[in-house]
Parts: C-alpha cells; structure tokens; sequence
C-alpha cells in the first residue's frame, strides 16, 4: 500500500454510531472507508470507461459559508 495520508470529516451521530457497530463485526472504520471509497471510484472509473454518465451527489452549500 501507498503512503497513507489523513483526512479528517464531519459525520452525523447515526452514522459515526453504525460505523462503531461494524466494529463487532470486525472492521476498522479506517479500514471500511478506504474499502468503499475505492469500490465506488472503481465503479466510477468503470462506468467512465464505457462512456455511461456519472451520477455525483450535488454539492451542497456548507452551512456556515457567507
């Protein structure tokens, strides 16, 4: 594996709780994460590849911007 960097989100409570309960299941939420995240960029670049669009979730305007 490459050299690892971190990143640092925000996440509702609901989330970050059924994170915690992968944890019994044996899962890191590092591990989770880095999991999903390269399966959907797989399937993106995929999807890329055979000229299909790709559906991104819309940005969002952050709440505390002026």
């Amino acid at each position: 594996m490459s050299k690892l960097v971190r990143i640092v989100i925000q996440l509702p409570m609901d989330l970050k709780t059924r994170l915690d309960g992968l944890k019994q299941q044996g899962y890191t939420t590092s591990g989770f994460i880095r999991a999903m995240l390269e399966r959907e960029l797989a399937r993106m670049d995929q999807q890329h590849s055979e000229h299909k669009p790709v559906t991104l979730v819309p940005v969002a305007k952050r709440a505390n911007s002026r």
